[in-house]
């Protein structure tokens, strides 16, 4: 028999019997001084961290990001500054609406975030499987996620709170419509874009900024159920998501992305119809063609889900020299809510935790709080301020960014005016063929199934803006006259 490690406490301290809790006799009660069995049942009581509000079902691997191409002239981020340079990286994909128990194989956006572990610090790209969202001002985002999750009452999904809100929020017809697609119901992440969705800006060596889409294509090709096919899968796996990505890199076959992005020059912000911080618009390929930057690659399952999957923590407020942010409103917000969620679910110093620890050097003045497992500035204890006569960590005024050309009074301006939340949908509309356009406007009709007409009718309103055979199709579909709609849709 091979000699084994001696079991202890958390303290290190060595436990005698693993079997048994101590009693007042073999049939008394238990002692509170059994502080043995008192930790183990502590600890298990909080295995469970709080799962994510939205994303909660989550999938993901580690990886490498190549440098396929120079795009130096845009961005002076180590990252790209050099053809064929590698950068360790790791994926976090997600449903958005189920919770951490639910079934892989469910129509939902799919979240795709990403962190770059560069030598200037973590770059996190948090995005989703559409370049667009539903909503454009995060004023509306929990009420959004509130019409995705359960109905205080019955404790059921809602398919009336959201088609309600949909129906009254016409800027969410473009995600709508790809939701409803066959994209809508992908048969895992492998087959999956991924899209920094929001609009960033890059900024070159020489101080000069462009605004970035950022795209990642899939290589594994598209693959789609229907609805009834993914009612059949999720009737024999709960987890074909985490089965497929998890099954693939074991056996070697390594799904990849190729990453491009698209371009604009700062001073062509006011030159397109639609607003290009929008996230509700996409830039038109022929205006702003991809620019190819380099092939995403996973290549190692994670040894311990809980601790790499469930505790990577992802946020758009980590960026890196050469990287930056832009107008749009959601990105505004999402710089502070995603790092303010990890610290509420995760705790204060989340980022030291071993997946979210960049490989680079760290060096900051906050104290002390929750779970501080690594040096609290015991090196240097007079330096716990800023400034300080002490060689404690300084500014380098180097790494600012230009003045954003921009500007405008502060005001609470409303998003829909100026906007045209039809036309993209009904282009989109029009790019499907015959069958795709069927099986979206069957997956649409489905979805409302026990929605009450009048919510129908507003959103086939919608519809028959975007395109009048869009609109026909779902009011047939769902049985709704449309010819007291289709004067009004004009």
């Amino acid at each position: 028999m091979t000699d084994r490690k001696k079991l202890t406490t958390s303290a290190g301290n060595p436990v005698a019997d693993n079997q048994n809790s101590i009693t007042a006799g073999e049939r008394g009660p238990v002692l509170l001084q059994d502080y043995q069995l008192i930790e183990k049942l502590a600890h298990q009581n909080r295995e469970r961290i709080p799962e994510r509000p939205v994303h909660a079902k989550g999938w993901g691997a580690y990886g490498t990001f190549t440098v396929t191409n120079d795009i130096s002239r845009y961005s002076k981020a180590k990252i790209f500054s050099e053809v064929g340079k590698k950068t360790d990286m790791i994926a976090r994909f997600s449903t958005v609406a189920g919770e951490l128990g639910a079934a892989d194989a469910e129509r939902d956006v799919r979240g795709f975030s990403l962190k770059f572990y560069t030598e200037e610090g973590n770059w996190d790209l948090v995005g989703n499987n559409t370049p667009v969202f539903f909503v454009r001002d995060p004023y509306k985002f929990p009420d959004f996620i509130h019409t995705q999750k359960r109905h205080p009452k019955t404790n059921l999904r809602s398919p009336t709170a959201m088609w309600d809100f949909w129906s009254l929020s016409p800027e969410s017809l473009h995600q709508v419509t790809i939701l409803m697609s066959d994209r809508g119901l992908p048969v895992g992440v492998r087959n999956v874009n991924g899209y920094g969705s929001h609009t960033y800006s890059m900024i070159s060596a020489d101080k000069k900024r462009v605004w970035v889409k950022f795209h990642f294509k899939t290589m594994q090709g598209h693959k789609h159920w229907t609805n009834a096919e993914a009612a059949e899968m999720v009737g024999q796996s709960r987890e074909t998501t985490q089965e497929d990505l998890f099954g693939a890199i074991e056996k070697g076959d390594f799904p990849k992305w190729q990453v491009f992005i698209q371009v604009m020059p700062e001073e062509d912000v006011g030159k397109t119809w639609y607003n290009p911080f929008d996230l509700t618009k996409v830039w038109p390929h022929g205006d702003y063609p991809l620019i190819e930057v380099g092939e995403l690659e996973l290549n190692r399952n994670p040894e311990n889900y809980f601790a790499e999957i469930e505790q990577a923590a992802f946020a758009p407020s980590n960026i890196v020299p050469g990287i930056g942010f832009s107008p749009d409103k959601m990105l505004q917000a999402r710089i502070f809510s995603y790092a303010d969620a990890h610290r509420y679910r995760l705790g204060t110093h989340y980022e030291a935790l071993p997946v979210n620890r960049p490989r680079s050097e760290v060096n900051h003045y906050h104290k002390d709080g929750p779970m501080r497992f690594f040096d609290n500035n015991a090196t240097n204890p007079d330096a716990y301020y800023e400034p300080n006569s002490f060689n404690g960590p300084v500014e380098s005024p180097d790494f600012a960014e230009p003045p954003l050309a921009i500007s405008g009074d502060a005001d609470r301006y409303n998003h829909r005016d100026g906007n045209d939340d039809y036309k993209q949908p009904g282009d989109l509309f029009r790019l499907m063929n015959s069958e795709q356009q069927g099986r979206l406007m069957d997956n649409m009709a489905a979805a409302m199934g026990g929605v009450p007409k009048e919510i129908i009718k507003r959103q086939i309103l919608h519809l028959l803006r975007a395109d009048p055979a869009y609109g026909h199709g779902v009011a047939e579909r769902t049985g709704v006259d449309i010819s007291d709609l289709a004067e009004a849709a004009q």
